[in-house]
Parts: C-alpha cells; structure tokens; sequence
C-alpha cells in the first residue's frame, strides 16, 4: 500500500430503492470494457447483493465480482460458503466475498438476531467460512455464536460434521470486510484480504493506517499489506457549481450521520465525530430524528462534503485526487452512469 501504488477502479451499483438501479446492466458493461477492475452489489432490507451480482456479472469477462456487503446476519457461515463457491465457479474465479456486520437496527430488527459483540462474531464467522473453502476435513465449530453440529438439547440429535460436496475452484476465494470502528478494522487486517471503509476522508489516513499495522502485527503473516487491498467508496460529482455538486451528496450524508442506527448506536456518526464534525453530526441527526430531512442536509456544510467526496470542476477533482492517491486505498470504488465511467478512468489512470 505505498505512495506509489497503481491505483484500481471498481464500479458500484449500490442499494436499490424501490426497484433496479437504472442503466446498471449498461453501466456494469462499459465498466468491463474500460479495464474496470471489478464491479460491486449492496445489500440492506430490500434486494439481496448475490442475485444482482450473478445476473449483471453473467455479462462480464474480465471485472471481479464483489458484494459491499454480505450482511453477516443474512445467512449462516456456512450459507455464506455455498454461494461464494457457487459464484466462484460460475465467474471462472472472479469473485470476492464482502462480509459485514451491518446495525443493531437491521441485525434486530430486519432479521430478528441478537446484535452485541459484533467482532467476536465476526471473528467466528469467517473462521467457519474459511473452513468451508479449505474443504480440509469436515467443518465443525462450537463458539459463542455458531454450533456445528448443534449440540442444543433442544435439538434432534442427529447433526453430524459435514464437509462441502463442492470443490471451490479457489480455496483462497478473497474476503473483504466492511468496517468503521478502528477495532474492526484492525480486524479486517488480521483475518481477511481487504478492507470496505464508506467514509473514507484522507485526512483519516494516518489513523486508519495505524489501525491496519495493528492487525497486520496480529495476523502472524509476514508482508501482508503487500497484497491487502483497501476498496473505497469515493463519491465524484463533476460539476461547474461546486455547491451544486455538493447538494448532490449531502441527502446522503444526513441520512447516514442522522437516519442510520439510533441515537447513541449509530457507527457512521462515531466516523464524521472522528473527523471533528461531532457537533455537525448532533444537529443533522436531531434534525433527521425530527423527520426534517431537507434541513438535516443543508446543516452540512461544504467542507464536511469535500473532506470525504470529489465534486466540482473536473480540474479541482483532479488535483485533490492526488491527495487520495497517497492514502492506504487500492481501489476508487464510483457509482453513475455508463457515460460517466470513462471520465472516471480517465481521471484515475491520467
């Protein structure tokens, strides 16, 4: 992750709203013939990251196919397994398994699951995966989250170890994991291949990296950050109107300050708090809480937008694009229409 890195473009389809994104099949394409690295799905409480994937990706050839994120709690560890196989097999090796812990609002309330000690979770839950793609012996795990086999006495008794019946055509299937807190990404350096940060700001870059050594210590792997990747959502509006531009991006940062999680529970306010926007953050999310959803996005001022996003004139994002080019970051992850991606290469490759 040096200064002198080539950096890497992946298109991002993001979440649906209340139906497909539109132009992402056209999107996902241009993203493939432009020498796109590799193209990305979400999931939250609507349309399932695995299908769009599948779908889009049957038309692709040469991207990687990733999910930003699997929602942990979506499926056990082992269902997890079977569909990173599965897409593994079906793009001749392209996938990468983006895994998450997601929100106690979701995790609860969206998929009725206990949220607490979410790392410790974590931890359990890519052990068993890993487990499953080395097809070394039958998976067996009794942790604090996942019993395999159940050995509950309200169980039939019948569970035995079982071993995958599919052989993955790589054993090394790469996991990425989305993550804000810096204890999670430390962990993501210790147990994985790559990070999903969402509110990248470069300022954060010295604090970000300090937390990736510490899981790169634990990870008893010598020269890991030679191969660990970093693929960050980085928002660019070009635009005349740098105001303009911003306005486009600020809806989006309110409801993730103010309208995820609840108060006192929400990990992307803790990530504006860090980069001295506490007092911003407070008023968008009593703003938001309030249902003032127009005003929570104009109480976000320009600096708080540019500290995390590229908007403006195409020559003020190039030359601020320097600065993100010497962050721990491997790959610009950017969203929009087909049209717009071979400005995007352009802008990163020149």
């Amino acid at each position: 992750m040096s200064a002198t890195k080539t950096m890497k473009l992946g298109y991002n389809t993001g979440y649906w709203s209340a139906g497909p994104p539109a132009g992402a099949d056209e999107a996902v394409k241009e993203a493939d013939r432009l020498g796109f690295d590799s193209i990305w799905t979400a999931e939250a409480y609507g349309s399932d990251a695995l299908t769009p994937l599948a779908w889009w990706g049957a038309n692709t050839t040469n991207v990687r196919l990733g999910t930003a994120i699997m929602q942990m709690s979506a499926r056990t560890p082992t269902a997890a397994a079977m569909a990173a196989i599965t897409l593994d097999h079906l793009s001749n090796g392209r996938f990468i398994l983006g895994l998450g812990a997601s929100g106690p609002q979701v995790v609860e309330g969206w998929y009725g699951q206990a949220y607490p000690k979410p790392l410790a979770r974590t931890r359990e839950y890519i052990d068993i995966v890993r487990q499953v793609l080395a097809r070394e012996k039958p998976v067996e795990s009794h942790g604090n989250f996942y019993d395999l086999p159940f050995t509950g006495t309200d169980g039939a008794g019948l569970g035995k170890p079982l071993k995958s019946t599919v052989h993955p055509l790589r054993r090394d299937i790469p996991i990425f994991l989305g993550a804000e807190g810096p204890k999670n990404v430390a962990l993501s350096a210790e147990i994985c291949d790559g990070w999903l940060p969402l509110f990248f700001s470069p300022k954060e870059d010295g604090f970000y990296r300090k937390c990736l050594n510490e899981g790169f210590a634990k990870s008893g792997e010598a020269n890991k950050s030679d191969r660990f990747e970093v693929a960050s959502t980085v928002m660019m509006i070009p635009g005349d109107d740098v105001e303009k531009c911003a306005d486009m991006v600020r809806p989006f940062l309110a409801l993730y300050a103010g309208g995820m999680g609840a108060k006192g529970a929400n990990f992307h306010f803790e990530v504006f708090a860090r980069m001295g926007y506490e007092d911003v953050a407070n008023k968008v999310q009593e703003l938001y809480l309030q249902g003032k959803k127009a005003e929570a996005a104009a109480a976000i001022p320009l600096k708080m937008v540019e500290d995390i996003a590229l908007v403006g004139p195409p020559a003020k994002i190039k030359d601020e694009l320097a600065m993100w080019k010497e962050t721990c970051i491997t790959t610009f992850l950017v969203s929009g229409p087909a049209q717009v991606l071979p400005f995007y290469a352009d802008l990163i490759n020149g």
